[in-house]
């Protein structure tokens, strides 16, 4: 491919990751608008999923857009929503070329943009930065597929693998460094989410702070009985930071308007052999609009994600300390019985924190 196709979409994708986490249920779209090689417009998808990064670009090209190429990190859509589709937008401005990695695999669009782009005689360049791109988009992509977001869990762990000590004593196991890393980790995904164990016993508020954050994620605690307290952190700031709960059937209608009371969205999900099934877990968050859910543990939540083969990225934070046998482990029981049950990940990164170690690793396969 052409040395500045490349140089301009690997910028426009560094100018979508700047939506990650707050853009659901849209994708994170950067878009760079060149003209004779200089940069006039660029833009990232708005809060909320609106205005869209195309937009954003014309308006900083203005008249300069006129025969401009248009560098998008997903095809641009095609269908008539809250807002118009930026098929229009770019016709209208007199785009001549339109650079993007792939098809956008929504219903909606799926090639009818690339296909308008072309009946206007507007040249549509695909295939550059394909794979990069598909990585960002991993969980739009995911949540047109399969109807779940992508899942990250993150695991904060001794060198022996335990997460607090058997008393449940756990602040703090990893340095200063890695708990900011987990906050900008936060601030990339829709959702944090956890058990209803970890809720109970750290009673954390699971916003991200620190990181000059105007836009929170979802909170979700999957809780089969909505056995939680009203009186914690998450529940009396519901009505300020969305808390979403995944529970069973059979909560007590006095219990769940307390919670709707308090702000909370309640999502019921299915329950098999007594536990919160995973896999509805995740499609009521997909429906919902998630494409990007961190989970933050407890074991038994992180074992039951991890058993359905619902975890797509791992991210470990290892601490250079040891707590023994005693100590309360990072997951839940799987019930294996030989090694090659386990399920696989490939390692893509690991880095220094600090005094901490922070490995990354994505489903095998």
């Amino acid at each position: 491919m052409p040395e500045p196709d490349a140089r301009f979409m690997a910028l426009a994708l560094s100018l979508g990751r700047r939506g990650m986490g707050r853009c659901a249920p849209n994708p994170a779209v950067g878009c760079v608008i060149t003209r004779a090689g200089r940069i006039v417009g660029r833009g990232v998808t708005g809060a909320g999923g609106r205005p869209h990064a195309e937009t954003i670009a014309l308006a900083q090209a203005g008249k300069a857009a006129r025969g401009a190429t248009a560098y998008v990190t997903l095809e641009p859509c095609a269908h008539h929503g809250v807002t118009p589709p930026c098929t229009g937008a770019l016709i209208a401005a007199g785009v001549a070329r339109v650079v993007a990695p792939f098809d956008d695999t929504d219903p909606r669009v799926a090639g009818q943009g690339f296909a308008a782009l072309r009946a206007a005689g507007i040249e549509v360049t695909t295939g550059v930065l394909a794979d990069a791109a598909a990585r960002d988009h991993a969980g739009f992509l995911l949540r047109n597929a399969e109807g779940r977001p992508r899942v990250t869990l993150k695991l904060a762990a001794s060198f022996d693998g335990r997460i607090a000590t058997a008393s449940g004593h756990s602040r703090w196991i990893t340095g200063a460094q890695a708990r900011r890393a987990v906050h900008a980790m936060r601030a990339r995904h829709d959702a944090v989410m956890v058990g209803a164990g970890t809720a109970r016993a750290d009673d954390p508020v699971l916003t991200v702070r620190g990181m000059g954050a105007r836009y929170q994620p979802v909170r979700v605690v999957v809780s089969r009985r909505l056995d939680l307290p009203l009186t914690s952190r998450m529940a009396q700031s519901a009505g300020e930071v969305p808390l979403w709960l995944c529970h069973g059937d059979g909560i007590e209608p006095a219990l769940a308007a307390a919670w709707q009371g308090l702000g909370a969205r309640l999502l019921p999900c299915a329950v098999v052999a007594g536990q919160v099934e995973p896999g509805t877990v995740l499609r009521a968050l997909g429906a919902a609009g998630l494409t990007r859910v961190l989970c933050e543990g407890g074991g038994a939540l992180a074992a039951s994600l991890i058993g359905a083969g619902l975890v797509d990225e791992l991210v470990g934070f290892t601490a250079g300390l040891a707590i023994g046998a005693e100590g309360l482990p990072g997951l839940g029981a799987l019930g294996l019985s030989r090694l090659d049950e386990a399920p696989r990940f490939d390692l893509v990164e690991t880095r220094p924190l600090g005094g901490d170690v922070m490995h990354r690793w994505v489903r095998a396969g």
